[in-house]
Formats: C-alpha cells, sequence, structure tokens
C-alpha cells in the first residue's frame, strides 16, 4: 500500500487525548499518565471525536489505541469525577448519557483495532480493551474489574463481551473477586490475544498493524462485520449487510487486484475499492 507521512499528533479533551497516523495506522494515545490514564467524561468526548475522524479518512486502515507512559493502558474510569457525576442511580444514567456516544463510535467502528496495552488495565480501561478487536499486552501488564469493590454494577454490554472472550466461568472468577490477573493468565482464558515480552510490545502491534493494513480492507471490512452478527442473537443479526459486504468484495477492483497479484508472484496494492 502508498505509505502516508507521519501526522503530528493532534490533541483533543485538552489534550488528553491524542492522535496521529502513519502508513495506514491511526494511533490513539490516551495521555493522562499522572492518573494512570484514567477516563474522564472529557475524553470519552474525545475518544469518539478521533474515531469520527478516522473512520472518515481512507488512508487509515487500522487503529491502535494505547496509554501515554509505562504505568497503565487505562486504569478505569476518573474515580474524581465519581462524587460529582457517579454519585448514585439517576447520576449513573447521566454518566452513561454523556459517554454512550464514544462508547457506540468504538463499539462499532468498521475498521480494526488493536489494544496495546501496558501497564494497568483494569474496570473502564479493560472495558475498552474488550471492545477492541484484538488485544495485545506486555508481559507486566495486569488486567482486572474491581466492581465489586465499589458497589459498581457493569450493565449488559460490558458482561456480554466479557462472557464471550473468557467464558462465564472465568467472568465470575475476575468479577466476583475483583482480582487482578497478570498478562500470562489473560492469554490463557482468552482475554487477551498475545502476551510478549515489555521491551517487544511496540515493534509487535507495529508489525500486526501493517500487517493488517496491507491486506484487503473490504475483505477485513466482511470478516468483521461478519464476526460481530455471529455474536448476536440470531433474531438480532443483519444477514443482508452480511450478504451486501461479501458481494462488495467479490466485485471490488482490489479482487481483481488480489488475483492478478496471486498469478504475478507479488504483492497486491490494495485500494479498499
Amino acid at each position: 500500500m502508498d505509505t502516508n507521512p507521519i501526522d503530528a499528533s493532534r490533541q483533543y479533551a485538552g489534550g488528553k487525548m491524542l492522535a496521529s497516523r502513519q502508513d495506514g495506522v491511526g494511533l490513539i494515545t490516551f495521555n493522562q499518565p499522572e492518573k494512570r490514564n484514567a477516563m474522564s467524561v472529557e475524553m470519552w468526548t474525545g475518544l469518539g471525536e478521533i474515531l469520527d475522524e478516522f473512520r472518515e479518512d481512507e488512508t487509515v486502515r487500522v487503529v491502535v489505541l494505547t496509554g501515554a507512559g509505562d504505568k497503565a493502558f487505562v486504569s478505569g474510569a476518573d474515580i474524581s469525577q465519581f462524587e460529582k457525576q457517579r454519585s448514585n442511580a439517576n447520576a449513573q444514567k447521566e454518566y452513561d448519557r454523556l459517554t454512550s456516544a464514544g462508547r457506540s463510535k468504538l463499539g462499532n467502528f468498521p475498521k480494526p483495532t488493536i489494544a496495546q496495552i501496558r501497564g494497568f488495565c483494569l474496570g473502564g480501561g479493560l472495558a475498552i480493551a474488550m471492545q477492541t478487536d484484538l488485544r495485545i499486552a506486555a508481559h507486566g501488564s495486569q488486567f482486572g474489574i474491581p466492581a465489586a469493590r465499589l458497589s459498581i454494577a457493569y450493565g449488559f454490554d460490558g458482561l456480554r463481551k466479557l462472557v464471550l472472550l473468557v467464558g462465564p466461568a472465568h467472568a465470575r472468577y475476575i468479577l466476583y473477586t475483583a482480582r487482578r490477573i497478570d498478562a500470562a493468565q489473560a492469554e490463557r482464558i482468552g482475554l487477551i490475544n498475545q502476551a510478549v515480552p515489555d521491551g517487544e510490545l511496540e515493534a509487535t502491534v507495529s508489525a500486526m498493524a501493517r500487517e493488517i493494513a496491507d491486506n484487503a480492507p473490504l475483505s477485513i471490512a466482511a470478516s468483521k462485520l461478519t464476526i460481530e452478527q455471529l455474536t448476536k442473537d440470531p433474531a438480532e443479526r443483519d444477514l443482508a449487510a452480511v450478504q451486501l459486504a461479501t458481494e462488495r468484495a467479490f466485485d471490488s477492483a482490489d479482487y481483481r487486484e488480489g488475483r492478478a497479484a496471486f498469478m504475478e508472484k507479488r504483492r497486491p496494492r490494495f485500494t479498499g475499492r
């Protein structure tokens, strides 16, 4: 694929969210290291704004999410906002309303997403990671959902993601005990795709992202859509959308390019058309 120059990081949410892009890869950085990248309401808004831009940018083929510093991916929600914005059930409903746009945009983002995890990935941070397509973590990372220590109840969608990834038995263990687990255990139960040595995290994710970015965008989009539909109840599945995505891939110039490149024993150059 054609490479794009490095974009200087653009700031969102008062600098607590950063975005840049290079070689078909969009990078989103949670940038509140002094609070271990805890998510504030403003950061959720900034995340949604970045995702809107990356969604419309045809040069961005895959998106990587990471945390600033070496202490955390995202350590959870910014607890300093709890007293004002999550003090009771009604306040929680308003908090959900304020953050729902960012959550929805991440959950419905049509391009592949990768969580590059180092350090703490807890609570709402783990919920963010679980919404991505792939999760790669450094060996020193820690995972957990401390909701039971705060008397917080997770909603249906968040727990659905957890159960789909690790199964009900491991989900119960994580939620009931509120314990943290290390990267090795997270990999073993399917919470993450791969655990790598700390010094190899960025190179591993970068290589994977570029490999995905070089593949056929329409094929990947169809696979992402179909996998998502398969996780839904049969009555909720949009099989027409799956059929349309499949037909679009087979009718594309990229499909012709893929066949030609295979016959000519060269790397294909996909355009997403």
